[in-house]
C-alpha cells in the first residue's frame, strides 16, 4: 500500500519527548554527574600545570583540553572514553525497550510512521548530547577565565566551536551505533552487551589489532624500504575504521595548531616550512576534513542498517 501524508510527521514531537525523558531519567543524571566531576578534575589538574608553564603560549586555552597531570588524563582523553558510554546509556534500549513496554504498536498507532520514530529517537538522543557537549565546553572555558586570568582569542574560540562540532560528530556515531543495535536485538541486555563490546574493541584492542593485520599483509622486506612505508600506511588506514582513533586525530589536528599532517610527513614535503609554527584555522580544517568525513559517512551508513533492520520487522498489538 502507497503511504499517505509525510513520512516525517511526528518527527518534532518524538524528537523533544526523547529529550525531555532523557535529561530527566537517573542514569543521565548519573552519567553526566560523573562526566562533569572527572572534567572538573582534568580540567582543575591542567590549570594548575599551566600556572607553573614558563613562556608565553599564544594557545594557552588550547592547552585546557590537552594537557594531563598525573595521575588524571587530559580533558580531551577523558570525553573520548566517557562520550560513547553516554551515547550508548542513551540509546541502547531505544527501539526494543518499547517492545518490553509493549507500548510500540500504541506509537504507530498514531500517525506517526516509522521513519518519523527512528529519526525522532536519534535526534532527541543527539540534542541532549549537544547540550552536554556544550555544557561542558562553557565549564571549561569558564573555568579557564577565573582560574587563568585571560580571556580566551578568536582563534581560540573558532578552534573550540570546532571541537564542540567533532565531539557531537563522534558522540553520533556511537549513538547510531548503539540505536542499530536496540533495532537487531529484542533483548535491551544483549543491545547494552553488545555496543559495550564493540566499544572496548574500537577502545582497547583495535590499536593492538591493527599492527598485526598490517605486518601480515604487508611483511617487511629488508631489501625493499618501501615495504615499512607501505605497512605504515595500511596499519594507519585500518586504524582510521575505529572512530576512536578519527576523533583523536581530529582533536589533534584542532587544539595542536602546529600539526601539519595526520599521517606519514616526509622531509620533502617539509621544505621552506618554518618547523612549529601554528597554522591558520582553515588549513586545520583542511586536515581534519578527510577524518571528519568518514565520521558522517559512518554516522550515515550505521544509521542505514539500523533504518533497514527496524522496517523489517513486524509489530503486533
Amino acid at each position: 500500500m502507497r503511504r499517505e501524508g509525510s513520512p516525517w510527521t511526528g518527527l518534532s514531537t518524538i524528537a523533544v519527548k526523547e529529550a525531555a525523558d532523557h535529561l530527566t531519567s537517573a542514569r543521565m543524571l548519573f552519567a553526566m554527574a560523573l562526566v562533569v566531576l572527572t572534567a572538573i578534575g582534568s580540567v582543575y589538574g591542567a590549570i594548575g600545570q599551566l600556572k607553573t608553564t614558563v613562556g608565553e603560549d599564544p594557545f594557552l586555552f588550547l592547552r585546557l583540553f590537552t594537557t594531563a597531570q598525573d595521575p588524571l588524563p587530559s580533558f580531551v582523553g577523558f570525553l573520548s572514553f566517557l562520550l560513547p558510554l553516554v551515547a550508548i546509556a542513551l540509546a541502547f534500549d531505544a527501539i526494543n525497550g518499547e517492545y518490553q513496554r509493549r507500548t510500540m504498536s500504541r506509537l504507530l498507532a498514531q500517525p506517526i510512521y516509522r521513519d518519523a520514530l527512528l529519526a525522532g529517537k536519534f535526534l532527541g538522543g543527539l540534542l541532549v548530547l549537544g547540550i552536554c557537549v556544550v555544557v561542558l565546553w562553557l565549564l571549561v572555558t569558564g573555568m579557564g577565565i577565573l582560574l587563568l586570568g585571560l580571556p580566551p582569542s578568536g582563534e581560540e574560540i573558532l578552534r573550540g566551536l570546532g571541537f564542540l562540532v567533532v565531539s557531537l560528530a563522534f558522540s553520533a556515531v556511537w549513538l547510531a551505533i548503539a540505536l542499530w543495535l536496540s533495532s537487531l536485538f529484542r533483548s535491551p541486555a544483549t543491545s547494552a552487551l553488545a555496543a559495550l563490546s564493540l566499544w572496548l574493541l574500537f577502545s582497547v584492542f583495535w590499536p593492538m589489532l591493527t599492527p598485526l593485520v598490517a605486518g601480515v599483509l604487508v611483511p617487511l622486506d629488508p631489501l625493499n624500504p618501501m615495504t615499512a612505508i607501505q605497512q605504515f600506511e595500511l596499519q594507519h588506514n585500518l586504524s582510521r575504521l575505529s572512530p576512536n582513533v578519527l576523533y583523536g586525530e581530529m582533536l589533534t589536528g584542532l587544539l595542536h595548531p602546529s600539526t601539519r599532517s595526520l599521517g606519514i610527513l616526509f622531509r620533502s614535503q617539509m621544505e621552506g616550512a618554518l618547523v612549529g609554527t601554528p597554522l591558520p584555522f582553515s588549513q586545520s580544517l583542511l586536515i581534519i576534513w578527510p577524518d571528519f568525513s568518514a565520521l558522517v559517512a559512518g554516522i550515515v551508513v550505521v544509521f542505514t542498517l539500523g533504518y533497514v533492520s527496524f522496517q523489517r520487522q513486524e509489530v503486533r498489538a
